[in-house]
């Protein structure tokens, strides 16, 4: 079953999140469903943020249970939903295009610091309060970078899942999306 996401985000554990969340998501739709999910690296079609967000969320859902029966997770599928929802929340932003077509990173969304700086921003404006784990999953899901260090654990758990969610969205379904109702059981994408 690949799931809407708007459904997903009604599994959000955190009832104030999940109203904020779905209030973010119905405001901001139509330009969801129309930006790029990157420049180049993936999902760089029209609407493929959309794609990129809904597709986390189902893997997601997909590796969460069979991961947790055989070692169970210190954070809830909920918790997973709510980091990938948000984790690229400034992308529908941060881009722009170019006089000759090209899409290109706005002014103020040059670093990873811009990005989280805008990402606070936005819960803040939606009034989307994250706990200390949820915080560093959002900070950590695309990796440690410059942060890793062998003197201690810089990503948490939380993070390493979503990390590992969008890790394959993002570099191994980076140009296959789904076809229009297509389901993941068929095993056709559309090039």
């Amino acid at each position: 079953m690949y799931y809407p996401l708007e459904e997903m985000l009604e599994r959000v554990d955190h009832p104030v999140n999940r109203k904020r969340c779905i209030k973010l998501l119905k405001e901001n739709e139509r330009l969801f469903k129309t930006v790029q999910g990157s420049t180049h690296n993936h999902q760089a079609w029209r609407g493929g943020y959309w794609n990129h967000i809904q597709e986390v969320m189902n893997i997601a859902i997909v590796l969460y249970h069979p991961l947790d029966e055989l070692r169970t997770h210190p954070f809830t599928l909920g918790e997973a939903l709510l980091v990938l929802f948000l984790h690229d929340i400034e992308k529908p932003w941060a881009f722009e295009l170019t006089a000759e077509g090209e899409l290109q990173r706005k002014k103020g969304f040059d670093t990873k610091a811009d990005a989280h700086a805008f990402r606070a921003m936005k819960l803040k404006e939606y009034g989307i309060e994250l706990l200390p784990n949820q915080l560093n999953a959002i900070k950590y899901v695309e990796g440690e970078h410059n942060d890793y260090t062998n003197k201690r654990r810089v990503m948490n758990e939380l993070a390493m899942f979503c990390h590992m969610c969008d890790g394959w969205s993002a570099r191994g379904w980076h140009n296959r999306p789904l076809a229009e109702n297509e389901t993941w059981g068929s095993r056709q994408f559309k090039r």
